[in-house]
């Protein structure tokens, strides 16, 4: 991982992250598939943020954890994401949906590192070659 000078250097706790993503999972808000997921994060600073699924009738305006997550991210003062786990509803890891993959990389970059069901991979072997803010910058830069 790539970090500045006096920047938080992180040591994670991935049994408390994922209690913490077990826990808010059982407020999710969902009536219609019945599968609650939770999700937490450390961030940059030290802090760590959470999010749970909220569903809607009108099924595709559904909110993932990771967007409530993200949401909280900048409620609570920004920072980067630097280490993140996503559960279901039995405390099972599960991976995040192509869309919550590119919010994560988005907020944590290829060093963020998620604990998946085969262990905890950087995201840039989550998702590679990501397109990230560094794409429009060289457009712009024309």
């Amino acid at each position: 991982m790539k970090f500045e000078f006096g920047q938080f250097v992180p040591t994670v706790d991935w049994v408390q992250l994922k209690t913490m993503a077990v826990e808010v999972a059982e407020r999710a808000y969902a009536p219609y598939s019945n599968y609650p997921v939770g999700a937490a994060a450390l961030v940059s600073d030290g802090r760590f943020v959470v999010g749970c699924n909220v569903e809607n009738a009108s099924y595709g305006v559904g909110l993932c954890a990771e967007c409530g997550l993200v949401s909280a991210l900048y409620a609570s003062g920004g920072g980067r994401l630097i280490a993140f786990v996503c559960v279901n509803r039995e405390g099972t890891v599960i991976m995040p949906c192509g869309r919550c993959r590119q919010l994560l990389f988005e907020h944590g970059g290829p060093d963020l590192l998620v604990q998946t069901p085969q262990g905890v991979l950087p995201m840039s072997e989550i998702l590679p070659q990501a397109f990230g803010p560094a794409d429009l910058d060289r457009v712009r830069e024309r």
